[in-house]
């Protein structure tokens, strides 16, 4: 009930692992869903509202190491990211194998807690930071650069000797480009509100991140694979390509594509097609709406941006997942998963 995310592990199992707000994973293999839960931490995992267990993501070489990393809220309302294994002998986690990586404070409110996890082409795992809550970001967290709050992160947890996390050598604030280190070293973008759901193309590597806006656009950012870092997406000074609040916009990353809030009002990322059944959908980034479930495709082409509707759906669109064939998955939060396939 209420899934929230839906990843595959890239071992060749055919799995779809679908991770549940209150605090499991589930295992969809064929169609169906498995009696046996991959993992059940909901005696740690904090559900209310926007918060709970919020991510899932397997390393590259998963079947070799036989571990994962999870993204949840717990009782204190922080946001933790955590490294569990496998059961020795079975294909499921072991809850007793929890290594918290990291605990990041979210005392004030309960909603923007982001929380998408991915694995970048590069092997790093880039993890998206809500704001910190309230309305208008009263906290000021998306542009502190002192704050992890409402940042794109990217981490190293999987070279030999990490135990929790290193930062990458050329992530853009290390003491070489910030000797006074007044930006914090984990931090790879900043200027986001809520952005629920971030993904690669899995054959160009470009980074897409939606980003949930406050009162007027709802927002999908590009960020190339060539990128070094540092993007500023502009919130609170800006929402997409308004002015939000008085500050200097200047250096800011506009999105690819926005849209008002007559179309929807909460993005929901999800993922650029590269499977090989809808020729039709090749390339396009598809998207939706949680509240109104309408679901877009955009593409860049040489004259500019090409963004479509796809289909106007009766969904709470919660995620998008991917399979290891690249075929997409649309996910209702109410608890239906739907494969997207050539209309008949």
């Amino acid at each position: 009930s209420q899934p929230v995310d839906l990843v595959n592990a890239g071992d060749g199992s055919g799995r779809l692992f679908v991770v549940e707000q209150a605090g499991q994973i589930r295992i969809v293999q064929g169609g169906t869903v498995q009696n046996t839960p991959f993992l059940d931490i909901r005696d740690r995992v904090l559900n209310n509202g926007e918060q709970g267990l919020l991510s899932l993501a397997f390393p590259s070489d998963y079947a070799a190491k036989r571990r994962f990393y999870v993204y949840y809220t717990n009782p204190s309302g922080n946001l933790v990211l955590s490294r569990f294994q496998l059961q020795a002998n079975s294909e499921v986690g072991d809850p007793a194998t929890e290594q918290v990586l990291f605990s990041v404070p979210h005392p004030t409110y309960t909603n923007h807690n982001g929380g998408k996890l991915a694995f970048g082409p590069d092997g790093y795992l880039y993890v998206g930071l809500g704001d910190g809550g309230g309305s208008g970001d009263p906290l000021g967290n998306a542009q502190n650069p002192a704050t992890l709050l409402g940042k794109l992160l990217r981490l190293d947890v999987e070279s030999p000797g990490v135990t929790t996390y290193a930062i990458p050598s050329n992530n853009p604030f290390t003491a070489a480009n910030d000797p006074s280190d007044r930006v914090r070293d984990e931090i790879w973008a900043s200027g986001l509100r809520n952005p629920w759901r971030i993904s690669f193309d899995r054959q160009t590597g470009d980074l897409y991140i939606a980003d949930v806006g406050e009162r007027a656009r709802e927002e999908v950012n590009l960020q190339p694979v060539t990128s070094r870092g540092g993007e500023n997406y502009g919130w609170n000074i800006s929402e997409g390509t308004l002015p939000f609040s008085s500050g200097d916009s200047t250096g800011f990353t506009l999105p690819l594509v926005e849209y008002d809030h007559s179309q929807g009002r909460s993005i929901t990322g999800g993922y650029v097609y590269r499977g090989a059944e809808y020729a039709g959908l090749q390339g396009a980034y598809v998207y939706g709406d949680f509240i109104t479930g309408r679901i877009w495709g955009v593409r860049r082409t040489q004259t500019g941006v090409e963004n479509k509707l796809l289909l106007d759906s009766p969904y709470n669109l919660s995620t998008f997942g991917e399979d290891q064939q690249g075929n997409l998955y649309a996910v209702d939060f109410r608890g239906g998963i739907y494969r997207i396939t050539v209309p008949t």
